[in-house]
């Protein structure tokens, strides 16, 4: 259940409101250069499991995840709070998923509740290559996913499993198409390989993808967000299969509402890994125009991906070297581009040669630190002392320095901590946090003091808790501030270093 946000507005023929506090005290902050975990944002670990040999997801190897950890083959360490998840129903190809396996994916869910991290979860029906005798060779058929009404089958029997666990899910990657759940090598849903002959997606094809969109669109809950693999799914879906790659952008008015545009981001599965990313950006076709990977169609793809991905939430994993663009900056562009596409995370494990390289280059801290948001209080001014039941007007001066906005909702708060006694009123502050874009943030806003409130001295803080109301008091879910001396571990509260006086 969402934690309510109580907005205030003025009707004609109420009285008027009670007079503003001026603000008379500025507050400046120093900036932190340490690197800390923050929700849905940052480097995610890889856990996967078959549903023939399920094994289960351990709360307190999650926890550790936590923690600076030190990463397999990599020369890195990270903090991680995202953690995805492939689930391969590699023994349902053909039948219904089973309630046993339904109750270990929710077991999964709690264990991640637990351990105060969020799941990234897709499902798949194979992550397995088989090599042969086909035009590809390393790749050939069969590929060994479902078909449409078995995938269809089972989205409707995981909508349970999903809803009741939103508060620990960033995101849902659309899986179940193709080898990997990458919507390429399908037995199923049109094989543009050049395995599969046709060497495009017809309309039948993108109609059959788009079904399974709408489905898995309606199996999470409004409040989340899916993601698929190429920008052009997108597309095809929102504009039919007759989409040209010139379509438009979802602009800030369209976003952030509960439209499926706005429910759509990306994750590309090879970022940095070539001119077009293996297949990321190009055109795959339709029943009358044919595929093209042209220079034009890369360049308008990434330009669409730029504009809309601001909106959206971007993640997914590097794939194979490509120099010097996944090089750090000045030989090459890897923060430049994090930044383009607003990416909000990256797999800590794949691909390490990539990887190791930002390490190496002098430029893995600041990526760390800047994948999804970093919010640095400048200052604030606040009134040294308020009337109850009068307004708090007060000003923030932020600036997000990271990749992205966050893309999920989440409260924003002023706190009044009084003196002594420890007690919290929350006063709800009229902002919405997924707006908070990288760059300068000005917070201009009043609160209303309740009139019973207790005279005396109160501390202000700054709250950003989950929005569901289940994990909302988990300091693990709450919005830690880049400033020193301003973030309390034990509460998830942001100090704005500031007593105020109740009169």
């Amino acid at each position: 259940m969402l934690v309510p946000v109580l907005l205030s507005c003025k009707n004609k023929g109420e009285p008027a409101p009670p007079p503003e506090q001026e603000p008379k005290a500025t507050v400046t902050y120093t900036e932190s250069t340490e690197d800390f975990p923050n929700p849905e944002r940052g480097f995610y670990r890889y856990t996967e499991t078959t549903t023939s040999n399920f094994t289960a997801l351990d709360a307190n190897t999650l926890k550790g995840y936590r923690q600076l950890q030190s990463i397999s083959n990599a020369n890195y360490r990270v903090y991680s709070t995202l953690v995805f998840r492939y689930y391969v129903l590699d023994d349902v190809k053909n039948t219904a998923i089973s309630q046993t396996t339904l109750a270990k994916i929710n077991e999964d869910m709690e264990a991640a509740r637990a351990a105060g991290v969020k799941l990234i979860p897709r499902f798949v029906y194979t992550i397995t290559q088989n090599a042969g005798d086909c035009p590809e060779g390393a790749i050939c058929p069969p590929y060994g996913d479902a078909s449409k009404a078995i995938v269809l089958q089972h989205i409707a029997s995981l909508k349970p499993v999903l809803y009741d666990h939103a508060d620990v899910i960033a995101c849902v990657q659309l899986g179940f198409i193709g080898i990997w759940g990458e919507q390429y090598y399908t037995d199923f849903f049109g094989d543009a390989s050049s395995n599969g002959g046709q060497g495009k997606l017809t309309d039948e094809n993108w109609l059959d993808r788009a079904e399974v969109i709408e489905a898995l669109l309606d199996a999470v809950p409004k409040t989340r967000m899916i993601q698929v693999r190429y920008p052009q799914q997108k597309q095809r879906y929102v504009y039919g299969v007759d989409a040209p790659v010139t379509a438009a952008p979802m602009t800030e008015a369209e976003a952030y509402t509960e439209d499926e545009k706005a429910r759509i981001g990306f994750h590309n599965d090879c970022f940095l890994s070539g001119p077009n990313d293996v297949g990321t950006y190009e055109d795959y076709g339709n029943s009358s125009t044919n595929r093209s990977a042209s220079a034009d169609v890369v360049d308008i793809l990434k330009e669409y991906n730029r504009n809309d991905s601001k909106y959206v939430v971007v993640g997914g994993e590097t794939c194979r070297p490509f120099t010097p663009d996944n090089n750090c900056e000045p030989a090459g562009r890897a923060q430049a581009a994090f930044a383009e596409m607003h990416y909000s995370y990256i797999n800590a494990h794949y691909n390490n040669q990539v990887n190791n390289v930002w390490q190496t280059g002098g430029c893995m801290d600041n990526i760390k630190k800047n994948l999804g948001y970093r919010f640095v209080l400048q200052d604030a001014t606040f009134p040294d002392e308020v009337t109850a039941g009068s307004n708090l007007a007060f000003t923030l001066n932020l600036t997000n320095k990271g990749y992205a906005s966050p893309f999920n909702a989440r409260p924003v708060q002023l706190l009044l901590r009084r003196a002594g006694t420890q007690e919290v009123t929350v006063l709800p502050i009229e902002t919405d946090v997924r707006k908070w874009y990288t760059g300068d943030i000005k917070i201009t806003s009043s609160v209303a003091i309740p009139t019973g409130l207790a005279k005396g001295e109160y501390e202000l803080l700054l709250n950003l808790p989950d929005a569901y109301e289940r994990i909302a008091t988990r300091p693990e879910y709450s919005i830690r501030l880049a400033n020193n001396e301003v973030w309390e571990e034990t509460t998830g509260y942001n100090r704005l270093n500031h007593q105020i006086r109740v009169n």
